[in-house]
C-alpha cells in the first residue's frame, strides 16, 4: 500500500496536477488524474486496457473518441455550480479532448475489456438525491451509478455544506463477505473558498490502518480499505469527487458498529 493515503496537488508537465495508477496506490484497479488545461490544450490518450469516465469539474471542451466527434460539452465555473459534463470512454480507443476554455478535467479509469460504447453523460442524465438529516446532510450527484453502462467504474459527485459530516456514519467496502462488494476509492476535494479545511478519517476496526487527515483544497484521499468519515469546517462548503472500483460493480457496503442509532433515526 502507497506510503500515505493523503496526496497533495502538484504541477506536472500537460496540465497534470494528480496522477495516481494503481501500482503507485498499491492496489488493483482505480486509477485517477486531474488536469488543468488551458484553452486551446489537448489531451490525447489511448485508453488501451481500461475504461475511463472523464468528469469536467469546469470549463468547456470538444471531445472525440476514435473519428466520432461527441460535441462541444461543459458549462460549469466550478464543482459548486451545477451537474456535471462526463464522458465515458471504453477500453482499447483513442481519447482526444481540446479545451475550449480553461478546464478543470478528472480521468477515473478501471481495468476493463471494451465492452460498453462511447458516450457523453449530460447533466441531466446525472441523478441527484439528498442524503442524511441535520448536520449529515449531503447532496449526492450519481455521474455513473451501477444501473448505469460501465464494466467497473463507480463515479459519483458529493456536496456537503461547512459544518457537516459526510460519508458518515462510518461505512467500509473492502470485503466479499456480509453482503459487502469490495471497491477502492478515491476522493478528490475541492473547497468553494479559499483558506478552509476538511477532515478525513480512514481505520479499520482494529486500528492496523488509522489516519486522520487535514484536507485542504484539491486535495486527493485513497481509500484502500476501512471506514473513511468526512467532516467539513464551518463556512466551507466541501466538494469531493469519488471513483470507485473493484471485482464486483457495486457499491455493497457496512457501517461501523455503534453507530446504528443514526441509521433508525434517518
Amino acid at each position: 500500500m502507497s506510503a500515505t493515503l493523503l496526496i497533495k496537488p502538484g504541477r506536472g508537465a500537460n496540465g497534470a496536477v494528480h496522477r495516481v495508477t494503481p501500482e503507485s496506490a498499491g492496489w488493483r484497479y482505480v486509477g485517477f488524474e486531474v488536469l488543468d488545461l488551458p484553452a486551446g490544450g489537448t489531451l490525447e490518450r489511448d485508453t488501451a486496457g481500461c475504461e475511463h469516465c472523464a468528469v469536467l469539474l469546469s470549463g468547456r471542451a470538444r471531445v472525440a473518441v476514435n473519428d466520432e466527434d461527441l460535441g462541444m460539452i461543459g458549462k460549469r465555473g466550478s464543482p459548486f455550480e451545477g451537474k456535471p459534463y462526463s464522458v465515458y470512454v471504453p477500453a482499447g480507443v483513442r481519447l482526444r479532448i481540446v479545451a475550449d476554455s480553461a478546464c478543470e478535467l478528472a480521468l477515473g479509469s478501471a481495468p476493463a475489456e471494451g465492452r460498453m460504447p462511447a458516450r457523453v453523460i449530460r447533466p441531466e442524465d446525472v441523478g441527484d438525491e439528498v442524503r442524511g438529516i441535520g448536520t449529515n446532510t449531503r447532496y449526492v450527484r450519481n455521474v455513473l451509478p451501477a444501473s448505469a453502462a460501465a464494466e467497473r467504474l463507480l463515479v459519483v459527485e458529493v456536496l456537503t455544506p461547512g459544518g457537516h459530516w459526510s460519508s458518515y456514519p462510518p461505512h467500509k467496502h473492502d470485503s466479499d463477505a456480509n453482503g459487502e462488494t469490495q471497491l477502492e476509492e478515491i476522493y478528490y476535494h475541492r473547497l468553494a473558498r479559499p483558506g478552509g479545511f476538511a477532515f478525513q478519517r480512514v481505520y479499520t476496526e482494529d486500528r492496523a490502518l488509522d489516519e486522520t487527515m487535514s484536507v485542504e483544497d484539491r486535495d486527493l484521499v485513497l481509500v484502500p480499505r476501512g471506514y473513511h468519515p468526512v467532516s467539513a469546517a464551518h463556512g466551507f462548503d466541501l466538494y469531493y469527487l469519488n471513483v470507485m472500483a473493484g471485482p464486483v460493480r457495486r457499491w455493497q457496503f457496512t457501517n461501523a458498529p455503534g453507530y446504528e442509532f443514526l441509521t433508525r433515526r434517518s
